[in-house]
């Protein structure tokens, strides 16, 4: 990819203001290193707290609607209707009301992974063998013991699929926010580049949120395994 880039550049002689070659993007990543350092920070922040509250947030309101009956018949109509307002049209209010600082953009990262966490987690309690729930309730079980030992276990692998899910996505809502409002992070480092023509320098803060998102994949697939190595 890196070649094909090089030569598209070389070939049709575009200029720096419209693609930048990568080497001029690797020199920027040297030279601005602890700049670009600095707005990563605050950017991986946002996307580990977002992800952090989002899937808390998700598995709370799916064993909600697993317990509670009344909970479900409305909630579920609500988190379905909620998706059909973009949350990036959401952002300029979640900015009045929370400042430009990271707290929006925590709840940004959140929002955009609340209803796949929700829905997965929900779909994985709902899908325990009857069997094993019977069986405990043989064994005078109570219902506690069976949602802990038998009914979370079994939501494991349909939750590790909305969490690898989260993690791709979180990174979207984060720089949404910044985008919208912010006074760091790798958005807003993009958007400054971008209005100064320093378009080597939103390349590289794009390779940087590119890689720190496929490295969350992996880290995050990693620790999912090791959590059910019975479905992996």
């Amino acid at each position: 990819m890196l070649a094909v880039w090089q030569a598209i550049v070389v070939f049709f002689e575009m200029p720096a203001f419209i693609l930048p070659s990568p080497v001029d993007v690797f020199d920027r990543l040297i030279e601005r290193h602890s700049i670009l350092l600095k707005h990563s920070w605050v950017t991986a922040q946002e996307i580990m707290l977002g992800l952090l509250f989002g899937v808390s947030l998700g598995l709370l309101f799916a064993l909600q609607m697993l317990l509670f009956k009344p909970v479900k018949r409305w909630l579920l109509p609500l988190l379905i209707a909620s998706q059909a307002i973009p949350v990036f049209a959401i952002a300029p209010v979640l900015m009045l009301w929370l400042g430009y600082g990271i707290a929006s953009k925590i709840v940004m990262a959140a929002l955009i992974i609340f209803f796949p966490i929700t829905t997965c987690c929900y779909d994985g309690l709902r899908s325990t063998p009857v069997g094993y729930l019977d069986l405990a309730k043989t064994m005078g079980a109570s219902k506690r013991q069976m949602l802990r030992h038998i009914q979370l276990p079994a939501a494991l692998p349909a939750l590790a699929s909305g969490v690898r899910v989260a993690v791709v996505i979180a990174p979207i809502g984060a720089v949404a926010g910044e985008w919208v409002g912010s006074s760091a992070g790798l958005g807003y480092l993009m958007l400054q580049a971008n209005a100064r023509m320093m378009i080597d320098e939103m390349f590289a803060a794009l390779f940087i949120l590119s890689v720190l998102s496929i490295t969350l994949y992996f880290v995050a697939d990693w620790l999912l395994k090791k959590m059910i190595p019975w479905e992996m």
